[in-house]
């Protein structure tokens, strides 16, 4: 059963020009929305960055922690 490669092609550039037409749709309704409101206020999510100081405390802290992790891992292992 051969597909019909033409038809396919067509179905899916319809398709696209649905979704293209969805899409400017939306955007229209939200710069719409959006002309009334008063712009958000934007939040600080996610990680806070660290400062040379705060990496190399960390950095140092870390290399402590390792390295007595392995010694103690050597010492069961004897």
């Amino acid at each position: 059963m051969p597909i019909d490669l033409r038809k396919v092609l067509k179905d899916l550039y319809t398709q696209r020009e649905r979704l293209e037409h969805v899409i400017t749709s939306l955007e229209a309704l939200q710069q719409d929305s959006a002309v009334g409101l008063p712009p958000q206020k934007k939040t600080n999510r996610g990680r806070k960055s660290m400062g040379a100081d705060e990496r190399r405390e960390v950095s140092e802290r870390m290399r402590k922690y390792w390295t007595a992790r392995r010694k103690k891992k050597t010492l069961a292992a004897s």
